[in-house]
């Protein structure tokens, strides 16, 4: 009786974090029509940096959040305004964009993960942080769980927020929906393309971080983040913030539910199952539009 209910909450504490990769895929994908492929290593980059500021430096993790965060947003933030907009400029057609957005991307996650094997290895690392047990329903959870669970969804609704109640969030809205008339509106579309890559590549970071706090770490583990973030962008609807937040924590429950009571070698055939019934019977996703 008790470990349904365990399963549930750590498959909300997983989810979240699943619903920060998701977040920042969809406003890099829904937002700058760019299919990040390589979305995954910037949740390379955060796990291991945030090993490294603790090992080598002894900063606390909790920390590297306020560190390696805006370190990413900056690198998304340049990649966009260099190869993004350059090829953007250049393509004689949208679609022509995404094809070579989608290559490029793919160039990127083979850079970055040979960047990352250069300075880490293969090595393996774990980060022991607040490893303390609290309990809750008759069982314990890890503090670090807790954390991070609590900082994913506060930035999740502070994202909310953003887009829905805030001028800059209305002009990322506006630029997803048509850039051409929100630039005859007055908005720098330019501008709100690198914000949104930039925040999807620190999300992406951010989600590292907090995977670090609580499983082991290496530089492959970026491939696998990815393929659960495009499953859980698809799932909560193409272009929907929230329907990627909502989607994420779903695959979390489902993931500890296939692994607790069932087999973990077929967590990922569960995600392509549920993905393929939904395309089906909704082919625009949970909170995507019709």
């Amino acid at each position: 009786m008790i470990e349904l209910p365990r399963l549930i909450i750590n498959g909300i504490m997983t989810g979240s974090i699943y619903g920060l990769l998701a977040m920042g895929l969809t406003l890099q994908y829904g937002v700058c029509q760019v299919l990040n492929i390589a979305h995954g290593e910037y949740v390379m980059l955060g796990a291991m940096l945030t090993v490294t500021l603790s090992t080598a430096f002894g900063i606390n993790p909790l920390l590297a959040v306020a560190i390696i965060g805006p370190l990413l947003f900056v690198i998304g933030f340049l990649l966009q305004i260099t190869l993004f907009r350059t090829l953007k400029a250049r393509a004689p057609s949208p679609p022509v964009f995404e094809g070579n957005a989608l290559m490029v991307a793919f160039g990127l996650f083979y850079v970055i993960n040979f960047v990352g094997q250069m300075r880490w290895g293969a090595l393996t690392y774990s980060n022991t942080y607040l490893t303390d047990r609290v309990r809750f329903l008759g069982t314990s959870f890890g503090l670090n769980q807790i954390i991070a669970c609590v900082i994913a969804v506060a930035i999740g609704v502070a994202m909310y927020l953003f887009l829905s109640r805030t001028r800059p969030g209305r002009a990322v809205r506006a630029t997803a929906e048509d850039p051409a008339t929100a630039g005859l509106m007055g908005v720098n579309t330019n501008m709100i393309l690198a914000l949104c890559f930039g925040l999807g590549t620190m999300l992406a970071g951010i989600g590292g971080i907090m995977i670090s706090w609580r499983t082991p770490i290496n530089t492959q583990i970026g491939f696998n983040n990815t393929v659960i973030a495009l499953v859980v962008v698809v799932l909560g609807g193409l272009g929907s913030v929230p329907g990627s937040f909502i989607a994420g924590i779903l695959i979390g429950i489902v993931s500890r539910l296939v692994s607790g009571l069932w087999e973990p070698l077929l967590i990922v055939p569960v995600y392509y199952a549920i993905l393929m019934v939904l395309l089906l019977v909704r082919p625009a996703g949970l909170l995507g539009k019709r």
